[in-house]
């Protein structure tokens, strides 16, 4: 089961078919219930009555400003996807909507909101769609223009789907770089099927401010999770085919007949940009063909 930001770009994937399937799935609207709800937990947000102002970054179809709205807050959202946001008007979302690539940037004025959510979207920035896109360029202006928007001492919580430990150490350290504190809080760390990541961030906040605790830190694991099954299904598709569709990391393969050294090496290219850090240097052998060894 290849994942979505490995299929076409999220502009693209999202279109007008897969929008409406999206939001017409009560499964997927339990899963984003799910981790909007933990989201919200995590961002802390002072208990005085008033309702805040939050960015929902990627919302999509809106499913996750529900739940913010449930809530007693008020939300912009953004996505870069025309069709989800076409769907979030069909279903009257309560939020305003911007259509915009969070690589871009975060189109805001300085200390607009009171926090910021994003669920399983951030990841899409680790993918080179385009030769034009950097994936730790497009970190860099989305966390430091995110950090700007934020009021001071305003969380961030970011719910994401790593492809890799290298891929989730690349952006919390953009992050990091852009005046974040904080870092991922795993809930269900032990368990395949419930881990979730999220990306804690606390603008202008002490380093010294302790995280949040994660959930199941004594081995449980949270079987009434509706994405449990989703998530196991991604496990075991990572582990037949590698991030690019070929053999799991680490195995060796040749490159397929008529694709010489330019491609190999644009290949490797594309993979340090993703924050892959196992990728072979570049030498005078690579892509040579070998000679096949005849025993006498």
């Amino acid at each position: 089961m290849s994942r979505p930001e490995h299929t076409a770009p999220a502009e693209v994937f999202y279109n007008d078919t897969e929008a409406k399937k999206y939001t017409a799935s009560t499964r997927m609207m339990e899963i984003q219930e799910t981790l909007t709800k933990r989201a919200l937990e995590l961002l802390a947000l002072p208990q005085d009555g008033s309702p805040k102002l939050l960015l929902d970054i990627g919302c999509g179809s809106g499913l996750s400003g529900q739940t913010i709205s449930e809530e007693g807050h008020h939300w912009i959202g953004m996505d870069i996807s025309p069709s989800m946001l076409e769907v979030a008007q069909e279903i009257e979302a309560e939020g305003d909507l911007l259509l915009a690539d969070m690589g871009q940037g975060v189109p805001m004025r300085p200390a607009m909101f009171d926090g910021a959510i994003s669920i399983s979207a951030v990841q899409w920035l680790c993918n080179a769609d385009s030769t034009a896109h950097n994936p730790r360029l497009r970190l860099k202006q989305f966390f430091s223009t995110l950090y700007r928007s934020l009021a001071r001492g305003a969380r961030a919580i970011l719910q994401i789907y790593p492809e890799s430990m290298q891929q989730a150490e690349m952006i919390t350290m953009a992050a990091m770089r852009a005046g974040f504190s904080g870092g991922l809080v795993v809930d269900y760390p032990n368990s395949a099927r419930a881990k979730k990541h999220y990306l804690c961030l606390m603008a202008g906040a002490a380093t010294t401010a302790a995280l949040p605790a994660a959930k199941g830190l004594d081995g449980s694991d949270d079987e009434d999770d509706p994405e449990s099954v989703q998530f196991a299904e991604r496990a075991r598709g990572k582990r037949r085919k590698g991030a690019d569709g070929g053999a799991v990391a680490g195995a060796t393969k040749r490159h397929p007949d008529g694709k010489g050294r330019n491609w190999v090496l644009k290949k490797k290219d594309k993979r340090r940009k993703q924050g892959y850090m196992d990728v072979p240097e570049d030498t005078k052998y690579t892509a040579r063909k070998r000679k096949s060894k005849h025993l006498s």
